[in-house]
């Protein structure tokens, strides 16, 4: 078990089961250098967006890595005002021109925009047929969401990256995602380090020798959850994925359940403002 240790997409694309996030790394030096110092750590599966306007940082270091392309699993998602069947394939256009990629592996929905995302995921489709996309899927989907676009979709996602970690457990999701073969993704894996001090965490990290990112990002690896921890620094890149030396017991895992309240951080997507 290590970085490289992958799961099988419903299409057998294999993407690494932890991966680095780069929400709000700065364009330019930052996320060039978090990105290259995640790939020295062994990191293989960086997660970008058009959003966070600096997928030109990621294509980069990647390119300067030395690694090859085909062993770097890259994911990449089309915004809301891009979204639409033809906004979406120049939108996608140009993120790979930002990348200085040919394809990507993953391609996401940002968010459901309502009576634009099954449009949106058509354009997807095409550029997954054309094989510019390895494999697509959504972000922030309910299950209300998924239900509608199964309807019209001739591909399934691959994957449904919401927000989780453990004071929101997604478990309808993950319910409805697991009766689907659709994996489940994390963003904002660890709360954003907001309940570190949770007696629960605390007394797990005692007892594994561990901090408590590093229980949180063990529970979702077990879990199956795809998760992908954001960090510019290196020292604690290093320490948010040194979790392959312990694992959690049934009880450990309880308790983490015991943890969830339905608190978010980010906005309901049912409550998102999309401005439409």
């Amino acid at each position: 078990m290590s970085l490289t240790t992958t799961l099988k997409l419903n299409n057998g694309t294999e993407i690494p089961a932890v991966g680095l996030g780069v929400y709000k790394a700065e364009p330019g030096d930052e996320v060039y250098h978090a990105v290259k110092s995640a790939l020295e750590l062994g990191y293989r599966h960086i997660d970008t967006a058009s959003l966070y306007a600096n997928e030109e940082g990621v294509g980069q270091a990647i390119k300067d890595s030395g690694i090859p392309r085909e062993d770097i699993f890259v994911t990449t998602k089309v915004w809301n005002d891009e979204q639409g069947y033809e906004e979406t394939k120049a939108a996608f256009k140009r993120s790979l021109e930002r990348l200085q990629m040919d394809y990507v592996d993953l391609y996401l929905v940002h968010w459901p925009v309502p009576g634009k995302f099954t449009e949106t995921y058509k354009a997807l489709e095409e550029i997954y047929h054309d094989g510019k996309a390895k494999a697509i899927g959504v972000s922030n989907f309910e299950p209300h969401h998924l239900e509608e676009l199964l309807k019209e979709a001739k591909v399934t996602p691959v994957v449904n990256q919401v927000e989780l970690h453990p004071q929101l457990q997604q478990q309808a999701v993950r319910d409805f995602c697991a009766k689907h073969d659709i994996k489940v993704e994390a963003w904002a894996p660890l709360g954003k380090a907001r309940y570190f001090d949770h007696p629960v965490l605390q007394e797990l990290a005692v007892k594994h020798n561990k901090k408590p990112s590093q229980i949180i990002v063990r529970w979702q690896y077990q879990g199956g959850i795809i998760t992908i921890p954001k960090s510019v620094n290196k020292e604690r890149q290093q320490e948010n994925v040194d979790i392959f030396d312990f694992a959690l017991t049934d009880e450990d895992i309880e308790k983490i359940q015991s943890m969830d309240t339905n608190k978010r951080i980010g906005a309901h997507p049912d409550e998102f403002d999309y401005g439409v």
